[in-house]
């Protein structure tokens, strides 16, 4: 099943009563007006959104300083709204997950919340997993709560050199999962690992997060799970050392298989001679009896599905056709 095949969505499906919340926890939109007609544009997608009082703060790189952001992440989080959409990552949140009361957090999911992001948001929802605050592994068909790896507002909603703001599959994929209606996104991997189903928790994001938050209270322990990878500017040998410490640690022998979406705008360099993403790839396959896949249409580029991070998953291929079902 081809992705595009399984996000399509009509706007006049969508339920208008569904509050959303547009929020900064992390870096500073640079871009007012983007942040603008992403609720602009959501709410023409049928949602109740708003904007976060403090969702334009600035205070040097960050969406306000370390206190302001704590605070509009326990706003939303009282607020319950039905989602919490971040309105870009950049970075931020690692400096907020030793404070956060994430009992706050999963309150909230159990009032029916689901935040949704990428990115540096990864931070939050691996932290969240950890603290056991990421809602149930198995919440029964139609729930939407929970914590979902997913598009953000301000580059997926609020593009002004778009007509709607974004890509189409990106938004239609975000409706579908925010109706409780997505159960399984679908893309095409590489030759070579037809006949393999597996099942287990599925958790991950950004990669260079992921890694930082290694040895960490705030990284979850998933045994036997399907950990999905992206990543963006980070030249092949940083990806394999990244990945290489992760196997080290033995977090990449304990999971049923890793799925890696994008990794892009890479510079390759003079001294590489044939050394590529391919390359870093092949050896990492020779150092890990795990299935490395790719293919997944997630990460920073304009197409990407939305996964609930954190829920028990099936992972089946078919020739290369790949199919994630949760």
């Amino acid at each position: 099943m081809h992705v595009a095949a399984a996000c399509e969505v009509n706007v006049s499906d969508t339920h208008a009563s569904a509050s959303l919340l547009v929020f900064s926890p992390a870096g500073v939109v640079p871009e007012v007006a983007a942040a603008r007609r992403a609720v602009k544009r959501l709410k023409q997608l049928g949602f109740d959104a708003a904007l976060d009082p403090s969702a334009l703060a600035r205070r040097q790189r960050f969406a306000g300083d370390d206190s302001e952001r704590l605070a509009a992440v326990y706003r939303v989080a009282d607020a319950a709204p039905a989602v919490a959409l971040a309105t870009r990552g950049g970075y931020g949140l690692s400096r907020l997950l030793d404070v956060i009361d994430w009992a706050r957090i999963g309150r909230s999911i159990e009032r029916g919340t689901a935040w949704v992001g990428y990115s540096d948001v990864t931070a939050l929802h691996l932290a969240a997993l950890a603290h056991g605050a990421g809602g149930p592994v198995s919440p029964g068909e139609g729930v939407t709560a929970g914590l979902w790896a997913g598009p953000m507002a301000c580059g997926d909603f609020g593009l002004a050199d778009d007509p709607l703001g974004g890509d189409d599959v990106t938004q239609d994929c975000f409706v579908e999962a925010m109706q409780g209606e997505l159960e399984a996104v679908g893309f095409r991997s590489e030759a070579g690992f037809d006949g393999l189903e597996v099942q287990g928790r599925l958790w991950g994001g950004n990669l260079s997060v992921v890694q930082a938050l290694l040895g960490t209270p705030h990284f979850p322990r998933v045994k036997g799970g399907i950990l999905f990878l992206e990543d963006v500017n980070e030249h092949p040998y940083r990806t394999e050392r990244a990945l290489l410490q992760l196997l080290q640690a033995g977090v990449l022998a304990n999971q049923k298989a890793v799925v890696l979406g994008s990794f892009t705008a890479y510079k390759p360099s003079p001294l590489d001679r044939g050394y590529n993403f391919k390359q870093m790839l092949a050896y990492i396959r020779s150092q890990l009896k795990v299935p490395v896949l790719t293919g997944l249409p997630f990460g920073h580029v304009p197409t990407k599905v939305c996964l609930p991070v954190g829920r028990r998953a099936r992972l089946i291929v078919e020739d290369r056709d790949a199919l994630i079902l949760w």
